[in-house]
C-alpha cells in the first residue's frame, strides 16, 4: 500500500516513452503514470526529456526537446486534479499542500540543446531544474561513461556549467565520465545531483559512483538517487532485493544519510531490480529497509526528504 509513504523520484523517463507508445500520462502501461504516482503520501517525480542523439529525428535534437517540452505542459494541464509542474520549492510545497504530485522537468543529455548555454535560458524559462551534461553519448560538453571515457569538460563544457549554476538549473552527473565528474567537483559553487547512479563498490559498472564520487556529493549538499535498473543494481543482472539494500547501505556507509534519494530510472530500462514492476511497488522497497533497521524518519529522508532539501537550495 502507498498511502502514507512519501515518494519522490528524482528520474524517470516517462515523457519518451508515452510518446513513442502514442500513449498519456494519466494512466499508461509504463512503470510510472500520473495516477500511480499521486496515491502516494507526498509525491513527486523528476521527468527526463531524453532522445538517443545517435538517432537524432529530423528537425533536429532542440526541435525534440521543445516537442517533449509541449507534450509534457499539455498533460500536465490535462491531469491538474493529479498533479502540477513545479519550478521552484514553494510550488512543490504548494502542490503538496493541495494534494497533487509535484511534476518537475530535467534535460537528459545536453545534446537536446545543442550543448549551447544560451538555450538553457530558454530550458529554465520552460521548467528545467537539472540537466544531464551527457547521457551514453559523448559531446561537445564532456566524453560520457561510456565515449571518450577519459575526457573531462572541454571550455564549452565548463561555460554550460557556469551557466547553469547562475540560472539555477542543477548539474546532474549521472552518465557522465569519471573525469567530467571531477571537473565538475573542481568548479562547482553548488549541490550536484547524480538523479540515478548506484554504488560502483557493489555493482562495479561506470554508471555508478566510486566511494570518493559519493563522498564529493555529499560535501557539495547534494544527492544521489539509487537506480532499480538491475545492470547497475547487481553484476550478474538479476538482482534481487536485497541487492538494492546493498546501494542503500553503502552509501549510508560512506555518510549519506542526507544525500541518498530514489532515481529509479522508470521507463527507461527494461528490467527493474528486486521484483519491482513500476512505482506502485516502492512499498516493497521501504518494507526491505524498514527490516534492516532503517527508522521512518530515515525513510521518509530516502524516499523524499533528501531530494525535497536539495531542490529547495
Amino acid at each position: 500500500m502507498t498511502e502514507g509513504i512519501p515518494y519522490f523520484d528524482a528520474h524517470c523517463d516517462t515523457i519518451s516513452r508515452c510518446m513513442e507508445a502514442g500513449e498519456g500520462m494519466r494512466k499508461n502501461c509504463g512503470h510510472l503514470d500520473f495516477a500511480r504516482l499521486a496515491k502516494y503520501g507526498t509525491a513527486g517525480a523528476v521527468f527526463a526529456i531524453f532522445h538517443d542523439a545517435a538517432k537524432p529525428p529530423a528537425d533536429g535534437m532542440l526541435a525534440e526537446f521543445r516537442r517533449q517540452c509541449d507534450f509534457f505542459t499539455r498533460e500536465v494541464e490535462k491531469n491538474a486534479d493529479l498533479v502540477t509542474h513545479c519550478r521552484t520549492a514553494a510550488q512543490i510545497r504548494a502542490a503538496h499542500e493541495a494534494g497533487r504530485a509535484a511534476a518537475l522537468l530535467s534535460v537528459e543529455g545536453a545534446e537536446l540543446l545543442a550543448c549551447d548555454p544560451e538555450l538553457l535560458f530558454e530550458a529554465h524559462a520552460r521548467g528545467v531544474r537539472a540537466v544531464n551534461l551527457t547521457w551514453n553519448r559523448a559531446n561537445a560538453l564532456s566524453g560520457s561513461n561510456v565515449e571518450d571515457a577519459q575526457r573531462g569538460l572541454s571550455d564549452r563544457g565548463r561555460a554550460f556549467v557556469r551557466a547553469a549554476e547562475a540560472l539555477g538549473v542543477f548539474v546532474d552527473v549521472s552518465h557522465l565520465s569519471d573525469a567530467g565528474f571531477w571537473d565538475v567537483v573542481r568548479m562547482t559553487h553548488k549541490p550536484i545531483l547524480a538523479t540515478h547512479s548506484n554504488a560502483r563498490t557493489v555493482c562495479p559498472h561506470t554508471r555508478n559512483l566510486t566511494d570518493d564520487m559519493f563522498r564529493a556529493i555529499v560535501e557539495t549538499g547534494g544527492a544521489a538517487g539509487v537506480n532499480l535498473y538491475s545492470r547497475f543494481v547487481a553484476p550478474e543482472g538479476a538482482a534481487a532485493m536485497e541487492d538494492i539494500v546493498r546501494h542503500v547501505d553503502r552509501f549510508m556507509e560512506l555518510g549519506g544519510e542526507k544525500s541518498v534519494c530514489i532515481g529509479a530510472d522508470f521507463d527507461g530500462c527494461d528490467a527493474l531490480a528486486g521484483g519491482i514492476g513500476g512505482v506502485s511497488d516502492m512499498p516493497l522497497l521501504w518494507e526491505a529497509l524498514a527490516r534492516r533497521g532503517y527508522t521512518r524518519e530515515v525513510l521518509e529522508d530516502i524516499f523524499a526528504g533528501n531530494l525535497l532539501r536539495v531542490l529547495e537550495m
